[in-house]
């Protein structure tokens, strides 16, 4: 059974998760949702490309702070549900299914931020910066090659996002009943 403290971390450590997946799932709809139309409507393809890079570029960084509090929220419930066998620490376990969707997520928020998200706004630069029709128009469809994969693979981590927390609630429901 888990001691008083113990379930008392666990309460916060689910509150937590739920923050961050609030976060990063509710950050993305906002950002698809509401900001991209109203930016694009409002300054046009060059200035909205640079704002919703930096849009982005917040957004990422709200994202590793949800991987920091996920990771850290993760290993103390899999610590707790080491320290003891009972039944009652249902909680505190990482399902695999759990394990696996958050492993995910986090892999392409890296592949996002690290590696094709800095190509995209490199080749988003050069796009803005080429000179001539023939050189834009080269620049633009390197640009857009990449930035279609860096906003499938964003839809992609929400779909993750939904079915994670889709997965905890399932669990809190089972661990209740």
């Amino acid at each position: 059974m888990l001691a008083r403290g113990g379930q008392r971390g666990l309460i916060v450590c689910h509150a937590l998760e739920l923050v961050a997946l609030a976060v990063w799932v509710g950050g993305l709809v906002v950002i698809i949702g509401a900001v991209i139309p109203a930016v694009f409507n409002s300054f046009g393809m060059e200035p909205g490309g640079r704002f919703l890079t930096r849009v982005f570029d917040g957004y990422n960084r709200l994202t590793l702070a949800a991987i920091v509090v996920l990771a850290g929220t993760t290993g103390w419930r899999v610590r707790q549900s080491r320290m003891g066998g009972d039944s009652t620490q249902a909680g505190s376990r990482m399902g695999r299914t759990e394990g696996i969707l958050l492993s995910l997520m986090i892999a392409m928020a890296a592949l996002i931020i690290l590696v094709l998200g800095p190509m995209s706004v490199t080749l988003q630069e050069q796009a803005f910066a080429a000179q001539g029709e023939a050189a834009k128009k080269e620049a633009y469809d390197a640009f857009f090659r990449t930035h279609m994969i860096v906003r499938a693979l964003y839809v992609v981590n929400l779909g993750f996002g939904i079915a994670l927390l889709a997965v905890k609630a399932n669990t809190k429901l089972r661990v209740e009943n």
